[in-house]
């Protein structure tokens, strides 16, 4: 029987260290840190300098190892499409940017396989309801607005 190890953390992409969370906790466990920190690196390279969750599984036995990657929150890939580092303080009255329905969609696709949406429509209306707090405008409207024309169907041929 072996016995597996589960380590979670939260690392900024492809800036993995053998500091802390990491080493402390994969350190007492006898594997090799700097290989599961390259290996986490490689694969959040994509989400630089966003928080990405990460789970390393350790068989305890083989010190065999797998790093699987999730997906950033909603918030940080909003903000990375736009090009800011955060949103508003003041949502609603503050708007710190504006991005395309593309760029809503884009990170729909990435979300919908942790999203309690049912298609892609509902997708999208979860990231723009992240945007309303943000205090990111989507084609130039409000958020609610384009809630409001996805709703309507005004957007269906752009969220395929």
């Amino acid at each position: 029987m072996t016995d597996k190890k589960i380590i979670s953390a939260l690392v900024t992409g492809g800036e993995a260290s053998a500091g802390p969370p990491l080493g402390p906790a994969l350190g007492p466990l006898g594997v090799n840190v700097l290989s599961i920190v390259k290996m986490i690196n490689e694969k959040t390279n994509d989400y630089a300098g966003m928080k990405v969750p990460v789970k390393v599984e350790i068989d305890t036995d083989t010190k065999q190892f797998d790093v699987i990657v999730g997906v950033p929150p909603t918030a940080s890939l909003i903000a990375k499409e736009a090009g800011i580092q955060k949103g508003s303080g003041q949502s609603g009255t503050e708007f710190v940017g504006d991005v395309g329905i593309d760029k809503i969609v884009k990170v729909a696709k990435l979300k919908i396989e942790k999203s309690y949406a049912y298609d892609m429509k509902g997708a999208v209306k979860e990231v723009l309801g992240s945007c309303v707090s943000m205090g990111m405008k989507v084609e130039s409207k409000t958020p609610q607005e384009m809630l409001q024309e996805v709703d309507e169907g005004k957007w269906d041929d752009s969220l395929r």
